[in-house]
């Protein structure tokens, strides 16, 4: 009788911790999916990453950042009592599909980053294999949250991707490139090594965001090109010869080298080794400034929808930037210092960075470095001391800063530094993204 009874109170005890196991089990796999902001970053990363081996002109790479960050953030936008929609603040995008109540916001928005993502690059292997690991994960934890999170991002994304086709940028691929001439002895000429024609000619015609038109914010002409001694843009090309030449005689542990190869940010750097052309692969100006809102938001611990909001406002601040800055380089074809001192002053002198291969006036990293310290200052405020740390991947050490204004000042001089640029393209053009930052910041008021 007793070992009838043992028998019983065991099968009984196995029952019951049988149901207490598949309980936890039930609600192990019906957990909320948690989705931290670094899981963001690194997608963000993922795209800097596919860029740099694609090789993306500065231009189009605001772009493949732009889009992707204006899914994400209207879909956290939703609902939110801090932030509001994009929809009727940027140009011809419409709201999107309301969330359904099963939906984790935070997954669709990393699922529609991602899908639009891929819809920009060309090998998007980088980017899947990361989503893959993040799907992967999320569907373990909750198979049903994850199914619906990932069917409305891809929804959301789909909207997107219509609406981001229709900017003009397919259109521009197909019309003539850059005509080089010589009858005009102040209009660029390709450079060495390369000798590239000039990229972008035509991305003045790719529809902005939040500008007027792309000549909204024209800047000031520069010094009419003249040979004379005397004149002012002479002066301007005397001064990259002897700063240039200076630095050179003070060796490579200057200070001055240290700031132009830091921000040197020139994804067609190129190297002749015997009859081969081997390109070095470096981030854009653009990446540089969203490495440096990735530091500033981890800096203040931001949560995810902080995160994506300081990102996309951002990187529409970069994205017109460059098509206000393109509109006034092929405007102005205006000719690089290493063509006229290498014809006119010295054949043996060349630049300390590798000239980008299109027209000198403005310099697009003092427009994009303006713009994006406005906009970045505006969000985070002045004296915002950091640590940027976003060319260690390319063996360049890191440089503080106790400002974002401080940064952009020193991007843009390193223009001088490296003799790439006259002195007029580099201060106008921090004026001009200046502009184009502060137009973003009083049209985007996105918080409430």
């Amino acid at each position: 009788m007793h070992q009838i009874k043992s028998n019983i109170y065991s099968k009984y005890t196995f029952f019951i911790l049988l149901c207490l196991c598949t309980v936890v089990s039930c609600k192990k796999e019906n957990a909320a999916i948690e989705v931290p902001v670094d899981a963001y970053f690194k997608a963000v990363d993922k795209i800097t990453e596919t860029m740099i081996h694609d090789i993306f002109s500065p231009p189009v790479a605001s772009r493949i950042y732009m889009y992707p960050n204006v899914a994400a953030y209207e879909i956290m936008a939703q609902n939110n009592k801090k932030y509001s929609s994009l929809s009727t603040k940027i140009k011809s995008l419409e709201s999107i599909p309301e969330a359904p109540k099963d939906v984790n916001l935070k997954v669709a928005a990393l699922v529609a980053y991602i899908d639009v993502s891929k819809e920009l690059i060309f090998k998007d292997n980088i980017v899947t294999t990361y989503a893959d690991s993040l799907f992967t994960s999320w569907k373990k934890t909750n198979a049903t949250e994850f199914t619906a999170s990932k069917t409305y991002g891809l929804k959301v994304a789909n909207r997107i991707k219509d609406w981001l086709h229709k900017d003009n940028y397919k259109e521009t691929r197909s019309f003539a490139g850059y005509e080089v001439t010589t009858d005009n002895p102040g209009r660029w000429q390709p450079t060495p090594p390369a000798y590239m024609d000039g990229i972008e000619p035509h991305w003045n015609k790719i529809r902005t965001m939040v500008l007027d038109s792309a000549a909204q914010f024209k800047p000031k002409r520069h010094p009419e090109f003249s040979m004379e001694p005397n004149s002012a843009f002479y002066k301007e090309l005397q001064e990259v010869y002897t700063v240039t030449n200076k630095i050179r005689k003070n060796g490579d542990t200057t200070e001055e080298v240290a700031i132009a190869r830091f921000w040197d940010c020139n994804p067609y750097v190129s190297t002749s080794k015997g009859h081969l052309m081997i390109a070095t692969k470096k981030i854009t100006p653009g990446a540089h400034w969203m490495g440096i809102t990735k530091i500033a938001c981890k800096q203040q611990k931001l949560d995810f929808t902080a995160a994506v909001h300081a990102n996309t406002i951002t990187s529409i601040g970069i994205f017109d930037a460059f098509i206000s800055c393109w509109d006034e380089k092929y405007r102005s074809n205006l000719i690089r210092p290493e063509t006229l001192i290498n014809n006119t002053i010295d054949k043996e002198w060349t630049p300390l960075l590798q000239t980008p291969p299109f027209p000198e006036y403005t310099s697009g990293h003092s427009v994009v470095s303006g713009a994006s310290a406005t906009i970045l200052t505006h969000l985070f405020g002045d004296n915002f001391s950091f640590t940027d740390d976003t060319e260690l991947p390319f063996g360049l050490p890191s440089r503080k800063f106790t400002s974002f204004n401080t940064a952009a000042n020193e991007a843009a001089i390193s223009r001088l530094y490296g003799g790439i640029h006259y002195r007029a393209a580099i201060d106008n053009g921090v004026v001009q993204g200046q502009n184009v930052g502060k137009h973003i910041i009083n049209n985007l008021k996105l918080t409430n």
